[in-house]
């Protein structure tokens, strides 16, 4: 008899779209795609991501030489009108035909908004996955045509998609509550990073191992950042507070973000980072905070916690999941409470120590790329 092919030993011809692009940090979306695509492309698979054409979310400076592979990932740009609410329907429209007429196994969806297309695929019969990295109709920058189009792809994924895979219990719980849908929880995955000695941001910023409060993520309302920017101004500290991370169309909340910092010199806006000062911001740090309203499963967070860092997050239940005991939460949305809880962290920095050794450890065993990628594959079945 025929032994049965299995996800271990079985090759499939996938199409992954929904993102902006790879290879690119733009957000926690792009970066699953190119940990799942590249580690599948190594395993054997015929892997293609659909990448948009138009410039990098935090501005044309930061575009890349365009590539048409990239770590055995075949990379194919499709048309997109690149504008605020217009990017991802076109891009997801576009790549959602090339993937219907394209001879694929398995076509997975990322993010709810490219769902509104998820049909198209599968009325050329083929098999469709979905990620909701987040209920993103829900986030503050969205309004009006753009929220209820978000929304409208959440119910495409929810009623076409073959598997639909979150990264949240509470996000699953919502699906099974909201429309009786079963769902996968797969959560996001980490590596080990190699640490850093201060150098770069020593030379451009004047920071030095453990003189700085970081905050790494987009610059958007969701992520807390007013929360943080208003409690750190209240700190009796000499340590500085850096921002690192671009606006996602939102450089109006950006530019009211740095307005409400004016008149503090300890606080560092760096814009968008990438590659050495990206590494040595996360090495360096005394804390990383993320006080995020909403969020899918904050891959910010994790690395963080991969490099050795005290975190303090918000209590959302995606933060409070990843962490456990492993770092410190504050009630969501509670300025005062991120206060205090910043003030004893920065008047006790042997409790910061404590945090700092148990965080690499912990978070490397928890949260394994390998593991995600297996059980994705399983999904393809």
């Amino acid at each position: 008899m025929k032994k049965k092919e299995t996800s271990e030993n079985k090759h499939f011809r996938i199409a992954m779209l929904g993102h902006k692009r790879i290879p690119s940090r733009e957000g926690g979306v792009e970066i699953v795609v190119e940990e799942l695509s590249t580690r599948m492309a190594a395993m054997g698979h015929d892997v293609t991501c659909f990448n948009r054409s138009g410039h990098h979310v935090s501005g044309r400076e930061f575009d890349q030489s365009s590539l048409s592979e990239y770590k055995g990932v075949k990379l194919k740009k499709v048309l997109t009108i690149d504008a605020k609410g217009l990017a991802a329907m076109t891009s997801s429209f576009f790549g959602a035909i090339r993937c219907a007429f394209g001879k694929f196994d398995v076509v997975h969806f990322h993010a709810e908004g490219p769902c509104a297309f998820i049909w198209l695929p599968k009325l050329f019969g083929k098999r469709v996955v979905a990620t909701i990295h987040g209920l993103d109709w829900q986030r503050d920058k969205w309004h009006g045509f753009a929220k209820k189009y978000i929304h409208f792809g959440e119910k495409m994924a929810t009623k076409y998609a073959d598997e639909l895979i979150v990264l949240s219990r509470g996000v699953q719980d919502y699906f099974l509550k909201e429309y009786n849908r079963d769902t996968v929880f797969i959560p996001n995955g980490v590596e080990k990073p190699e640490e850093l000695p201060a150098k770069m941001i020593t030379e451009k910023y004047g920071l030095h191992k453990d003189d700085y409060i970081l905050f790494l993520g987009r610059i958007v309302p969701e992520k807390g950042v007013r929360y943080l920017i208003d409690a750190f101004k209240q700190l009796h500290t000499d340590k500085k507070l850096v921002i690192a991370g671009g606006s996602s169309d939102t450089e109006d909340f950006y530019n009211e973000m740095k307005a409400l910092a004016q008149g503090d010199e300890r606080i560092i806006f760096t814009g968008f980072v990438q590659g050495q000062l990206l590494s040595e911001l996360y090495s360096n740090a005394y804390i990383y905070c993320l006080p995020s309203d909403l969020e899918g499963m904050p891959l910010s967070l994790l690395e963080a916690m991969s490099y050795g860092n005290c975190c303090v997050t918000s209590d959302i239940d995606e933060c409070a999941e990843v962490v456990e005991n492993k770092a410190v939460t504050f009630a969501h949305s509670d300025t005062e409470a991120l206060q205090n809880t910043l003030q004893t962290l920065c008047d006790e920095p042997e409790q910061v120590s404590i945090y700092k050794k148990e965080a690499t450890e912990f978070i490397c065993h928890k949260y394994n790329w390998d593991k995600v990628v297996k059980r994705t594959l399983e999904m393809y079945e």
